[in-house]
């Protein structure tokens, strides 16, 4: 289906977006360079980066993988100071090594953690102390319906993304007393995951959404832009479904 976009106002805003150079992330920094933000796009795939945002002079890219902490550290850092700060952080960077967990590698256990909740830990510890300074910031993760239900061959999936719910009510209560909210959303959309599903089991899967389809990433940017919003000052520890419904 065609999506209309309706763009709220950043303008003056600071926002980072892990994952930022395809799918969901793409389309969420997208959302944000049109309202007016500057933006920081990090992504693991340099040539990706490249394609995806070349030229764009409010964004600025680094190349780096989420759970290299220290390399997140510099980034943030950097862009804090060339922005003016940081309003925004959205915890998007993931990726997948599915097999059933008796044939799970240590490898594919720990790559899967450490880039899902090791990215979400060290980019929100990060942000937080220029977050602080401002006394606001809101801080919105993407979270997965499988960290809350589980899903054959996705162990060490479904542990990441329900350790990064649980982390976002932990942080949330930590950090509201500067002004700082912390929510997450629960996203159903066509990207490459979904892409590299077989196609049976894709039908599958698209005929338990309640609305019929998966969503186009780009519908899930109006409910991330709501929760970085003013007007969400007073949401705070939430995982907001936005899945069609399959999570009813």
């Amino acid at each position: 289906m065609a999506v209309g976009r309706i763009v709220a106002d950043f303008s003056g805003s600071a926002v980072l977006i892990t994952g930022g150079a395809q799918g969901i992330g793409f389309e969420l920094a997208r959302y944000f360079v049109d309202a007016g933000a500057k933006v920081a796009v990090l992504d693991r795939d340099p040539d990706a980066l490249k394609t995806a945002w070349d030229g764009h002079g409010a964004v600025r890219t680094f190349a780096l993988d989420v759970s290299d902490a220290a390399a997140v550290t510099a980034a943030v850092d950097e862009f804090a100071a060339w922005a003016g700060g940081i309003d925004v952080a959205v915890n998007n960077a993931g990726i997948t090594r599915d097999t059933v967990v008796w044939k799970m590698t240590d490898e594919q256990w720990r790559s899967v953690l450490d880039v899902h909740l090791g990215g979400t830990f060290a980019v929100t510890r990060a942000v937080v102390p220029h977050m602080r300074r401002a006394g606001s910031g809101r801080i919105v993760n993407v979270t997965s319906y499988t960290g809350m239900h589980g899903n054959v061959g996705q162990a060490n999936y479904a542990a990441a993304k329900g350790g990064i719910i649980a982390f976002t009510k932990s942080v949330a209560k930590e950090v509201a007393r500067f002004g700082i909210t912390v929510n997450a959303i629960s996203p159903n959309a066509s990207t490459a995951m979904v892409a590299a599903i077989p196609a049976d089991r894709l039908a599958e899967m698209t005929a338990t959404v309640p609305l019929g389809r998966f969503a186009e990433p780009v519908e899930m940017a109006p409910a991330v832009a709501f929760l970085a919003s003013e007007q969400a000052a007073y949401v705070t520890g939430v995982v907001l479904p936005v899945d069609g419904g399959v999570s009813m």
